[in-house]
């Protein structure tokens, strides 16, 4: 199987709580590699944009305000089928459903402040990657 990228970011109530290096430490220990990372501050536009799919749902106000509400951390990770592999690691959405030893299980505080978000496809994956990377960061 050939390697796949997909695209990370860990989210407000995680960065508040510190959780930078034990969230990365859960992806990596399932065998994804960081081939890209930066922490940011994203605007109010560049959330809305990033979000644009959303627009029309009713917590698509909520959510972008959530995601400038502290700085976020944004990776690129690399492995063997990476986008299931991340899924898996993140879990379930809403904490109370995700699996034990799951990021989401382990830190989310709710299902709006899951600490977590990854691409679901690869096409999703490719464009969320090139919205907040350039081809010299990506780094494998």
């Amino acid at each position: 199987m050939a390697l796949e990228r997909t695209f990370s970011i860990i989210k407000p109530d995680a960065t508040k709580r510190n959780l930078t290096g034990k969230i990365t430490a859960k992806f990596e220990e399932a065998g994804l590699r960081v081939v890209a990372s930066k922490r940011i501050q994203l605007t109010l536009a560049q959330a809305q944009e990033f979000y644009g799919v959303h627009k029309d749902r009713p917590f698509f106000g909520e959510l972008t305000e959530y995601m400038i509400s502290e700085p976020i951390v944004v990776q690129v990770l690399e492995g063997e089928n990476a986008i299931a592999r991340n899924r898996e690691v993140m879990g379930a959405t809403n904490p109370a459903d995700a699996a034990e030893g799951t990021i989401r299980k382990e830190f989310a505080l709710s299902i709006g402040e899951n600490s977590v978000h990854g691409s679901d496809a690869p096409e999703t994956a490719k464009e969320e990657i090139a919205y907040f990377f350039s081809g010299l960061e990506l780094v494998g």
